[in-house]
């Protein structure tokens, strides 16, 4: 059943004020005023509600139709429409997104429910309220705390952790001995504690370093689809509180994550990379292995991190986008930048050597001399 509430009582759940609509149009008291779901300020109708996080939409509010919408204080007397008050309009609409979401499972009478496919260790333990789907296979010693969901197909190995109130969606591998906190939520296809990329080349032929340790993940994290996080090779791959890695991510072994971090999507870390709390990492972004970042650092998308980054701040690298043509100039005077700068310097050098001044005042004097 579609979730309904009055705009009361999204008041009250997202803790910010109410401000009821202004003129003869909005003669209804917020109590009567019922949101079943949040749109856009473009398309959003009459039981939805819209939000306004950046001043320059602030235009869109003078034809939007929505029954409600999340503003900033100081930007409520550009709309007549009712109101809930932030000084964070995004957060509070992160936060309303998630009353209206979709349960992932339905538990009925506060009973684990385990799908009858589902193969299950005896000697692994379930949580209560716990929710296993068809055909997921748990393996002996593994733990799913309370109230976890375990979707579809998914492979829990043995002597797994698996914190209170997770949900681990279709077709997740979770390998043998891997750690994850509570409330982590992990997308469809990812692979946790899989083997690091470990091989010592005796001369011949690669021989592989078994991969003795593991992946802790922290509470609050979640995982993106089709993303791997491999074990550590001797200690554990680590994953911070509240880490947020999107979808088609690799994390190498051993790397550390610190909490608070967002990676985007289709970036790599290779092995044994140490990133502070609270970084952004772009997508596409790639980090060379044995590398470390401090805290609170931005590296735009597209970026090839190379060496340690030790002081916060936004860094970036690569060439922005421009037309073919132009490109291909530019790419070509590139490949000349090592002659051009050694004709410089012979310039530089006959300049010094014939003591000839080059510019300002100085040169205006050689002139009249």
């Amino acid at each position: 059943m579609k979730a309904t509430f009055t705009l009361a009582e999204l008041s009250v759940q997202l803790d910010v004020p109410v401000r009821a609509g202004v003129g003869e149009a909005y003669n209804t008291s917020v109590e009567d005023v019922l949101i079943d779901g949040l749109a856009t300020l473009e398309n959003a109708t009459s039981s939805k509600l819209s939000f306004l996080s950046n001043p320059r939409y602030s235009a869109q509010l003078s034809n939007c139709q929505a029954g409600a919408v999340i503003i900033h204080p100081d930007l409520a007397n550009n709309t007549h429409l009712p109101c809930l008050l932030s000084s964070t309009p995004y957060v509070t609409y992160a936060k309303a997104s998630q009353l209206f979401a979709a349960a992932v499972a339905q538990h009925t009478g506060g009973q684990t429910e385990i799908h009858p496919s589902a193969v299950i260790s005896a000697e692994a333990v379930l949580g209560k309220d716990v929710n296993v789907g068809p055909h997921a296979v748990i393996e002996a010693g593994a733990v799913v705390g309370e109230g976890s969901c375990i979707g579809a197909g998914c492979y829990i190995g043995a002597n797994v952790r698996i914190g209170s109130q997770c949900v681990v969606y279709a077709n997740v591998t979770v390998y043998h001995e891997v750690v994850l906190g509570d409330r982590v939520i992990v997308h469809a296809g990812a692979v946790v504690g899989a083997d690091g990329f470990g091989f010592a080349f005796d001369g011949q032929r690669s021989v592989k370093i078994a991969q003795l340790g593991s992946v802790h993940i922290g509470s609050d994290v979640e995982i993106g689809a089709g993303s791997s996080i491999d074990r550590g090779a001797l200690d554990d791959t680590v994953i911070g509180n509240g880490v947020k890695i999107d979808n088609q991510v690799q994390i190498g072994h051993n790397c550390i994550v610190g909490d608070h971090t967002v990676i985007c999507g289709c970036s790599a870390l290779a092995g044994s990379t140490r990133l502070g709390r609270y970084c952004v990492i772009g997508g596409g972004v790639g980090i060379t292995g044995h590398l470390s970042v401090v805290d609170r650092v931005t590296v735009s998308a597209m970026s090839m991190v190379t060496q340690s980054i030790t002081k916060p701040g936004l860094y970036s690298s690569g060439t922005l986008l421009q037309e073919s043509a132009q490109w291909k100039r530019n790419v070509v005077t590139l490949g000349k930048l090592s002659e051009l700068s050694r004709t410089v310097r012979n310039i530089q050098r006959q300049l010094d050597e014939t003591n000839l001044p080059t510019s300002g005042n100085d040169y205006d004097e050689h002139r009249r001399n």
